[in-house]
C-alpha cells in the first residue's frame, strides 16, 4: 500500500508545526505516529524514530524509504538540518507539494468531463448497434429493400459489435501493452513526449505545467540552501516530459562548465522570452529563487485559463461528434426506408 501526496503533505505540515514549536524531533515522529491510523506511512515514521534514536540524522533516516521520501523530500530536510531552519524548510516543502497536487488535480479535473461524455456517449451507440439496428435490418430483408452503401456499412458494424465484441477490449489492452512497451524505451518517451506537448491547447497545458513545476521546485530547492548543481540534478528527475528534463540537463552541464542557466533554456526553444529573460534577471541580481518562484505563480494561472479553455473546446467538439454519429445512423436506417416506400407507391 503507498502512501498518498495527501498523507505526505499533512504530515510534513504537521511536522513543520511541531517543529516551530520547539519539540525534539524524535518526540514530534513519536506524537504523529500515535496519531495516525495503520499503514506504510505510520510504520515508516516508527522505523524512522529509531533510527534518528540510534543516531542517525533526520534526513538520513528519510533516504531509507525512497518510495515514500523522494530525494527532493531528503535534500531540502538535509538542507534544512545544515542551516538550522528545519521547521521553515518542511513549512515550504508542504507548501509545495500542496500547490504542485492543486496543479495535479486541475489537469485530472480537465479530463473527467470529456471521458464521462464519450462514456455516455458510447453506451448510447452501443445501444443503438446492439438493439436498434438489427430489427430495421430485419425490416429490410423481409421486405427484400436494397442497400445504399451507408446502409450495408452501418449493418456491417452492428453485426461485427454483436458477434465479434470481444476484439475490441482485446485491442484495447494490446494498444495500452504497446504504448506502454513503447513510452517505456527512452527514445519512445521523448518521441511520445515531443508529439503531446505539439498538442494544440492540451500540449499548451503540458509545457506550461512542465515548466511551471521545474522553476517552482528549483526555485524552492535554492531558498532551501541545496546547491544549484544538486539541486538540477533532482529537478531533472521530477519532470515528468522528457523534453523540458532534457533542457534541465543541459542546464546542468552549462552551470557545470560555468555559465549560465539562461543561455541553454533559451537555446532549447521551449520556453517562453519572458521566463529567460526573468531568470537571467534574477541570476544577475542574485534572486533567482525569487525569479523562479515568480514565473511558477504565473504559469499556474495560465494553465488554469488554459484548462478553462481547454473544457471550454470540448464541450462543442463533442456536441459536433455525437450529431455526426447519430446523423449517420439516422440517414442510413431512412434511407432503405424512403427507397421502400418510393417502391410501394
Amino acid at each position: 500500500m503507498g502512501v498518498s501526496t495527501k498523507q505526505l503533505t499533512t504530515f510534513t505540515t504537521q511536522l513543520s508545526t511541531l517543529q516551530d514549536a520547539g519539540l525534539p524531533i524524535v518526540r514530534s515522529l513519536k506524537i504523529l505516529d500515535g496519531q495516525m491510523k495503520r499503514g506504510t506511512l505510520k510504520a515508516a515514521l516508527s522505523t524512522v524514530a529509531e533510527d534518528v534514536e540510534s543516531g542517525a540524522t533526520f534526513s538520513e533516516a528519510l533516504g531509507k524509504h525512497p518510495k515514500i521520501f523522494d530525494r527532493l523530500f531528503v535534500n531540502m530536510v538535509k538542507a534544512g538540518e545544515m542551516g538550522g531552519v528545519l521547521d521553515t524548510i518542511l513549512r515550504r516543502l508542504s507548501e509545495f507539494m500542496e500547490k504542485s497536487e492543486k496543479l495535479k488535480k486541475r489537469i485530472i479535473g480537465a479530463a473527467v468531463y470529456p471521458i464521462a461524455v464519450l462514456s455516455v456517449a458510447g453506451a448510447i451507440l452501443a445501444g443503438i448497434m446492439l438493439f436498434v439496428v438489427p430489427q430495421f435490418q430485419k425490416i429490410f430483408n423481409d421486405m427484400k429493400v436494397p442497400l445504399q452503401a451507408m446502409t450495408v456499412l452501418l449493418i456491417t458494424a452492428s453485426d461485427f459489435l454483436a458477434y465479434y465484441w470481444w476484439t475490441i477490449p482485446l485491442g484495447i489492452i494490446f494498444i495500452v501493452v504497446a504504448f506502454k512497451l513503447f513510452a517505456s524505451s527512452k527514445e519512445g518517451k521523448l518521441i511520445l513526449d515531443r508529439v503531446m506537448i505539439s498538442l494544440p491547447v492540451a500540449g499548451e497545458i503540458i509545457r506550461k505545467s512542465s515548466i511551471s513545476r521545474f522553476t517552482r521546485t528549483l526555485g524552492t530547492l535554492i531558498t532551501s540552501g541545496v546547491p544549484i548543481l544538486e539541486a538540477l540534478s533532482i529537478v531533472k528527475n521530477a519532470i515528468a516530459n522528457q523534453v523540458i528534463a532534457s533542457a534541465v540537463t543541459a542546464v546542468h552541464e552549462s552551470i557545470r562548465e560555468g555559465e549560465s542557466i539562461a543561455e541553454p533554456l533559451a537555446q532549447s526553444g521551449e520556453f517562453d522570452d519572458i521566463v529567460v529573460n526573468m531568470i537571467d534577471v534574477g541570476e544577475e541580481t542574485g534572486e533567482l529563487d525569487k525569479m523562479l518562484i515568480k514565473i511558477a505563480d504565473n504559469y499556474d494561472e495560465e494553465v488554469d485559463v488554459l484548462v478553462g479553455s481547454l473544457v471550454s473546446l470540448m464541450e462543442p467538439v463533442l456536441i459536433i461528434f455525437m450529431g455526426l454519429m447519430i446523423g449517420f445512423i439516422v440517414i442510413a436506417l431512412f434511407l432503405p426506408l424512403i427507397a421502400l416506400v418510393q417502391k410501394l407507391g
